[in-house]
């Protein structure tokens, strides 16, 4: 398998590359006897999406969460960690998990340990999950760093939770009025045609607006929807590339209302994770690695990258995010006191929940300011259907009283 990494000299140079070693422990191995200290060793993406991986079932995140917790109970009460393992393997209702705990279970059976059996199932346990339960094996404080990571889950999940709860009504809304018309003007609106045709009456504007929409949809409304698809699909697959999604990520930060919360977003899991991963003790050049691979916004990771080479050459963390503006002056002030008091982990958390109510107020301002600029939008699209549908039938009775 090809990787790519990035580690830097023993002269505190950095260097980046790609190698190809049959797993990511002997490609560690093949950089360390080179004399490379590794910062960051991925696989590389193939450009073509994998079909197998993207029809995998996923592990709903409050089965991981629950999982993380039953863990950190069963080892915090002496129960060995293959055993523990095998009875929450045999308690879950998830497929998915069952299948996966199961080979985690063999591989430790095997003399592998649970960060390397986990790191196998990426779709199931991220890096940052595995890495963190690797530093707890080291410091044994595995049931801690278990229920850091349930807490963590917890409040991903809280927040993904709330936008879609405040999307759905919205949703709900606009699909019922699309079905609506679309049955208005299927049934309704041919045989209203045909009669003000018999009756010698003309139709009016609105009328054959809507009816030259309905002929371009039955004439070429399939062609139009293969195109969309194909263009549709060049954009997805070219989002699969580097530049591609760093390109996209950052046309989002640029968009006006929604890039502010996006980016705020962004920045409040970064702080979580760098205060996780802060806490638990693991140095902050590596810190920076995990965290700009748990990033969702390729613009983010190239940041935390170029402030990870700062810091190797020995600029701290404060003074390399001061020179890049996606960090917001307020993470950016924090952060030096993190660092000035030694307690970067708590300013980081405080920093991440002051975004989070920003997001929060910020949500809720936009889908205050959604629900009537779509009722107003559906009223329009409404009532013009209702004109071009009722102005010829009035037109058409008043000919036949005449």
């Amino acid at each position: 398998m090809e990787y790519s990494y990035v580690g830097y000299t023993e002269d505190k140079g950095i260097i980046k590359g790609r190698l190809s070693a049959a797993s990511e422990r002997l490609a560690e191995d093949t950089l360390a006897n080179i004399g490379y200290r590794v910062l960051s060793l991925k696989p590389i993406t193939p450009f073509a999406p994998n079909l197998g991986t993207f029809l995998q079932p996923q592990v709903k995140t409050a089965e991981l969460m629950t999982f993380s917790r039953q863990l950190a109970l069963l080892v915090e009460s002496g129960v060995g960690l293959v055993h523990a393992l095998e009875l929450l393997q045999s308690q879950t209702s998830d497929k998915q998990l069952k299948k996966v705990l199961i080979e985690v279970v063999s591989a430790l059976r095997g003399g592998s340990s649970l960060s390397a059996a986990m790191s196998k199932h990426p779709n199931v346990f991220s890096t940052i999950f595995h890495r963190m339960i690797g530093v707890g094996e080291h410091t044994g404080s595995l049931e801690g760093i278990l229920r850091s990571l349930a807490d963590y889950i917890e409040r991903q999940t809280t927040t993904r939770n709330k936008l879609k709860a405040a999307l759905t009504y919205p949703a709900i809304v606009v699909s019922l009025a699309v079905v609506i018309v679309i049955m208005m003007v299927t049934f309704v609106l041919p045989p209203l045609v045909n009669l003000v045709a018999s009756l010698g009456g003309e139709l009016p504007v609105t009328t054959k607006m809507l009816l030259a929409a309905v002929n371009y949809a039955s004439k070429y409304g399939l062609y139009t929807l293969v195109g969309l698809f194909g263009v549709g699909l060049v954009v997805y697959l070219a989002t699969r590339t580097t530049r591609g999604r760093y390109y996209l990520d950052m046309l989002l930060l640029k968009l006006p209302i929604l890039g502010r919360v996006l980016l705020l977003s962004e920045l409040a899991r970064d702080c979580r994770n760098i205060a996780l991963l802060f806490k638990a003790g693991l140095p902050l050049p590596e810190i920076m690695t995990l965290t700009g691979q748990a990033s969702g916004n390729m613009v983010v990771t190239r940041a935390l990258s170029a402030v990870e080479g700062d810091m190797i050459k020995g600029e701290g963390l404060a003074g390399p995010m001061r020179k890049r503006p996606i960090f917001l002056p307020m993470m950016v002030e924090m952060t030096k006191v993190g660092e000035e008091t030694g307690a970067l982990d708590s300013t980081l958390v405080t920093v991440a929940e002051t975004f989070e109510v920003e997001v929060d107020r910020r949500v809720q301002a936009l889908l205050s300011m959604l629900e009537p600029a779509m009722t107003i939008a559906l009223g329009i699209g409404v009532a013009f259907v209702a004109l071009s549908l009722f102005m010829p039938l009035y037109g058409s009775l008043s000919r036949i009283g005449g």
